[in-house]
C-alpha cells in the first residue's frame, strides 16, 4: 500500500515538473513559419497557438478561400453557376443591343449582369467555377477571415449595375426586337406583294 502511494506520487511529481518545463519554455510565441521552411519542425519550444490576428498562419498558394469576380472582365456566360454543385451562384443577364467592350483577355462582352451573386455561406470551395471560367474573372482569393455577425453578410453581390440602370437595358432590348420583328414582317409582307 505504501508503495504504491509512493508510485503515485512519484508519477504526479513527473507529470507535475514536465508540466511546468513547458510553462517556463512559454514565455515567448513561436515565429510563424511555412512548412516550407527547413527549420519548422525544429521549433520545441514557445506557445504553440498563433497569437490571431497579431500573427497569421502563411498561405498556401493553391489555398482555396474566398471568392472574388472581376466584374470588367466577365462575361455572364453563366457556367460558373452551372457548374456549382452547391448552387450559391446566382447570376441574371440581359442581353446587349450591341457589343458593350472587351475584356482583358480580349473577348467581346455581348451581355449587361445586372445580379452576381455569390452566397459563401453555402460555398463548399472546391474551386469548380474558377477552373470553367473562360476569362478567369472568378477567382479564389488568400483571405481566410470573413467573420460576421449575420449570416445573410456572407451573400456578396459583385454587380455594380443599379436597378433603374437594368430596367432602362432590357427596355432597350425589347425596343430592338420589336424593330427587327417590325422589319421581319414588313420583309414579308413585301415578299408576298411581289409573288402576286
Amino acid at each position: 500500500m505504501i508503495k504504491e502511494a509512493f508510485n503515485g506520487l512519484k508519477t504526479a511529481w513527473k507529470g507535475l515538473s514536465l508540466t511546468l518545463q513547458h510553462f517556463g519554455a512559454a514565455t515567448h510565441s513561436k515565429k510563424v513559419k511555412g512548412i516550407k521552411e527547413a527549420d519548422y519542425f525544429e521549433q520545441q519550444n514557445g506557445i504553440a497557438t498563433v497569437q490571431y490576428p497579431h500573427q497569421k498562419l502563411p498561405v498556401p498558394e493553391v489555398g482555396r478561400y474566398q471568392l472574388t469576380v472581376e466584374m470588367d472582365d466577365c462575361i455572364v456566360c453563366d457556367l460558373c453557376a452551372k457548374i456549382c454543385p452547391v448552387d450559391c451562384i446566382d447570376i441574371e443577364s440581359i442581353k446587349a443591343t450591341d457589343v458593350i467592350g472587351k475584356t482583358s483577355d480580349g473577348s467581346v462582352k455581348r451581355l449587361y449582369a445586372p445580379k452576381f451573386d455569390i452566397d459563401m455561406a453555402k460555398c463548399m470551395f472546391c474551386g469548380l467555377c474558377t477552373t470553367v471560367c473562360p476569362t478567369e474573372c472568378i477567382t479564389m482569393t488568400p483571405g481566410y477571415d470573413k467573420s460576421v455577425t449575420h449570416i445573410s453578410d456572407l451573400n456578396y453581390k459583385f454587380a455594380t449595375m443599379t436597378e433603374a440602370e437594368a430596367e432602362e437595358k432590357r427596355l432597350e432590348l425589347e425596343k430592338q426586337q420589336a424593330e427587327r420583328q417590325a422589319a421581319k414582317l414588313a420583309a414579308l409582307k413585301k415578299m408576298e406583294e411581289d409573288k402576286k
